[in-house]
């Protein structure tokens, strides 16, 4: 494990604990605001705070080629992502959702295999298989009996979308910083989002404070600068097994839920997310021939 300054160590740990305490904010600011009206109140907080940086920062302008491919990962990393979560955390608690979330190595491991040839060993297979099976477990801990959660699926899909957003960053990362090509794929999420605005300021108006304030802390701690953040670790040299810390979101994010909701998975969930986390660990550290490195990606957390 590489050797951090206090700054550094004080941003990685700034970074994950935002990141976590999402998945709370979430269920807090769904008790006003719909799915939709909720992704689209904190990603315009969140890209004006990006503007913001943006030009302190001096970013650079995306060329007229990229404009496509990014306006293609706003839509599926930022859209359709935060769209699906927000719909899944209707009825899936925050610890639950964030143990599905952590599934996003795993498809990307496979989608890696299969559109870029990065070969999986049979250790990598095994991971596979075992994070698969803790999935089912905390999908059918969040539903009634052993049945399937649909939220929780729909959380699934939004998790399988986010592989596809981190397998095009592999493109993207070559020519723009990892938080450049954030806030590109915030922007143009964002503008993506306000068709399914209707009636967002009735709802704006009528909200508690204490929901809109959640959705605010969203989009500038989460959505924003737990980011930057990261981006300060990453440009600090301390990349390589820094991103494994990253499995550690889980976990604090069902502590948050705890104090923030009062609120814990069922105990199916919590076994389920251990045996899922343990195969993610063992295909990112073992189960690669062509190790994917996770570091050169910038997280879409919730």
């Amino acid at each position: 494990m590489p050797r951090f300054t206090t700054r550094t160590l004080f941003a990685l740990g700034a970074a994950l604990a935002l990141w976590a305490s999402a998945f709370a904010g979430i269920r807090s600011g769904l008790r006003a605001y719909s799915p939709a009206h909720l992704a689209i109140l904190r990603f315009l907080v969140a890209s004006l705070m990006l503007a913001i940086y943006a030009g302190i920062a001096h970013f650079r302008r995306p060329a007229l080629r990229d404009l496509p491919g990014l306006v293609l990962s706003g839509a599926l990393g930022i859209t359709f992502y935060n769209i699906a979560i927000n719909y899944g955390e209707t009825k899936v608690t925050a610890g639950a959702a964030s143990l599905l979330i952590a599934s996003v190595p795993i498809w990307t491991a496979l989608l890696a295999r299969i559109l870029l040839h990065e070969k999986l060993t049979a250790l990598g297979w095994f991971g596979v298989f075992m994070s698969f099976a803790g999935i089912a477990m905390v999908a059918s801990g969040e539903g009634e009996g052993i049945h399937f959660s649909p939220q929780a699926l729909v959380i699934l899909s939004a998790a399988l979308t986010s592989s596809l957003y981190m397998i095009m960053q592999k493109h993207y990362l070559r020519r723009y910083s990892a938080l450049e090509f954030t806030a590109y794929s915030i922007w143009f999420g964002t503008l993506m989002m306000l068709p399914f605005g209707s009636g967002f300021v009735h709802t704006l108006r009528s909200a508690p404070a204490a929901a809109t304030l959640s959705v605010i802390y969203l989009g500038i701690f989460p959505g924003a600068l737990a980011y930057v953040a990261w981006a300060y670790v990453m440009s600090h040299g301390t990349a390589g097994r820094t991103a494994t810390l990253l499995y550690m979101i889980p976990v604090m994010a069902i502590g948050i839920a705890w104090l923030w909701l009062g609120e814990v998975p069922r105990w199916i969930s919590l076994i389920g997310g251990a045996i899922a986390l343990a195969g993610v660990v063992l295909v990112n550290t073992r189960g690669k021939e062509l190790p994917y490195d996770l570091s050169e990606n910038v997280p879409d957390a919730a």
